[in-house]
């Protein structure tokens, strides 16, 4: 057995193999993996006895799911009214030049993902940038190499 198939069973005896238990078993998984493969999904249907277009329901209906793989860092750009009339718009278009990749994609080294969102809650800060985590406001071209070459 890898590794990866150990961990996944830890994680569902954890629960008991608890069927109830099946949104926190996907959260443990996606927080270790940082995505939800197919194959651990069919374990994971195998082991509780819920079907797999059940457990595929529940993965795509909440956005803390993915079915593909992530970056270890997740870049997201707020494109909210009040950001974009900030400078949003070329805010991304930096990011996307310092990255060499668009929203929506991960870096073929699963460095970084990126993506935009509606609205971050700061309007007043923007254009806003979220990084693991952290808000960075206008940053400037620099900053975000800086930023960005911060990243482990």
């Amino acid at each position: 057995m890898t590794k990866e198939w150990s961990k996944l069973e830890e994680v569902i005896d954890k629960y008991q193999a608890d069927k109830s238990a099946l949104i926190q078993i996907l959260l443990d998984i996606q927080r270790e993996n940082r995505w939800l493969p197919k194959s651990v999904l069919v374990r994971i249907s195998q082991r509780l006895g819920v079907s797999i277009s059940q457990i595929y329901q529940v993965a795509t209906f909440y956005k803390a799911f993915s079915l593909v793989p992530q970056g270890r860092h997740s870049i997201s750009v707020c494109m909210g009214t009040a950001c974009h009339v900030r400078g949003s718009p070329r805010l991304l278009e930096t990011v996307v030049d310092v990255l060499n990749i668009r929203p929506g994609q991960t870096s073929p080294d699963r460095r970084f993902t990126l993506s935009t969102v509606n609205c971050l809650g700061c309007c007043a800060l923007g254009p806003v940038m979220l990084v693991d985590g952290e808000y960075y406001s206008r940053p400037s071209a620099k900053e975000i190499e800086q930023i960005i070459g911060a990243c482990d």
